[in-house]
């Protein structure tokens, strides 16, 4: 059966991995909110007031630019980090295309979920053997984790917990406070169990994995739960193998890409105020606070939930709701909403060389079998 030039195979394929309202739902949930937040300012104060404000100036352009340079950096550390990973076999062009992937599945799931959950097929899709693109991205999940574990008590330590939890903002500053301590620790025992189990007794992690994956209200998820104690194991085997330099490189591009994407606020701040921001370090620093948050987000992308706490969370640095609202806008256009564009614009040729792929081993495997 044909649809509409592709097979109903291939139509299940392309569906499985990405339809249009994958992307539009984002879209539609953070304008709403945008749009609702710009209601119930415009009811407190006078929104021409604010529009007044905002001088597009050169430096403000320059700015704006910045932020997309410090957004590349982004990419490259990751980009950087996929090469290194993979020992050189990814040629930048494909370690970039993988990583552009990636960031698409953030902006289309819960970021709970994150862009790690496809990462294995996009790396298959790119020459990696599955089984070994499983374990480099159970890596770069234990590297993201250990960065903020490692950097967001040092960020925390260096920054007045009035500033990088704006106290001034009531309970709203309690609830980032609480919330992301209790996330924190959350990632701190979930790295701590990725260590164990990748580096330090991945057996031991293994039988307990497998112990856990008995229990009837799991049933579901026993065999997942069984392939990844397999998977750490594995995992583990070729840890061990590499030297320093190796680990130095990939945490390296790591903190290329979670410290480039931060800095693009310190941008935007640098350009939308007309004077020098005194603020530049508490504006970084409260970057960690809001990711770490972000990571609970129900919604894909964090849409609607980002524009809502940044808004908030640096409204007292800036002179207004509303102007930390248009902000937020140009925020989310650099990092996230030109990702999505980008994404939807790749993803369905990937899906077309991808089938082609696996529609050729199919039909290979067919032809072996009939012929022995």
């Amino acid at each position: 059966m044909v649809m509409q030039g592709k097979t109903q195979s291939e139509g299940n394929f392309e569906k499985k991995y990405f339809s249009f309202w994958k992307v539009l739902i984002p879209v539609l949930i953070g304008l709403t909110v945008v749009i609702l937040m710009f209601w119930h300012e415009s009811r407190e104060s006078d929104l021409s007031k604010v529009w007044n404000e905002i001088h597009f100036t050169w430096r403000t352009w320059c700015c704006i630019g910045l932020g997309f340079i410090f957004m590349w950096g982004r990419d490259f550390g990751l980009t950087w980090r996929f090469r290194a990973l993979t020992d050189r076999q990814l040629t930048w062009l494909k370690a970039y295309k993988v990583d552009f992937l990636c960031e698409f599945t953030s902006c289309v799931t819960p970021s709970a979920v994150g862009g790690s959950s496809l990462g294995m097929v996009f790396l298959n899709s790119q020459g990696i053997e599955f089984g070994r693109a499983t374990t480099l991205m159970m890596i770069t999940l234990f590297l993201d984790e250990l960065f903020f574990v490692l950097a967001c008590p040092v960020v925390v330590l260096f920054t007045p917990s009035a500033e990088i939890f704006a106290s001034d903002a009531g309970a709203f500053s309690h609830g980032i406070k609480y919330t992301f301590w209790i996330v924190y620790g959350i990632i701190a025992i979930w790295t701590f169990i990725l260590f164990a189990g990748l580096i330090w007794k991945p057996d031991w992690i293994r039988k307990v994995l497998n112990a856990i994956s008995k229990w009837k209200i799991l049933k579901k998820w026993s065999k997942n739960l069984v392939d990844l104690g397999d998977n750490m194991v594995a995992t583990s085997k070729e840890l061990r193998t590499k030297k320093f330099r190796f680990w130095l490189e990939v945490f390296g591009g790591t903190a290329v890409s979670w410290t480039s994407r931060y800095l693009v606020v310190n941008a935007l701040f640098l350009g939308f105020l007309p004077q020098d921001d005194p603020y530049q370090w508490v504006i970084l620093a409260r970057q960690f606070v809001i990711w770490v948050v972000l990571m609970v987000s129900p919604t894909p992308g964090g849409s609607g939930v980002s524009e809502w706490i940044f808004s908030n969370y640096y409204g007292d640095l800036v002179p207004s709701i509303g102007m930390a609202l248009i902000m937020a806008i140009f925020w989310r256009i650099i990092s996230y909403y030109v990702y999505l564009g980008i994404g939807a614009a790749i993803v369905p040729s990937w899906i077309r060389e991808t089938y082609e792929k696996l529609h050729k081993k199919h039909e290979e495997a067919k032809v072996a079998a009939e012929t022995s």
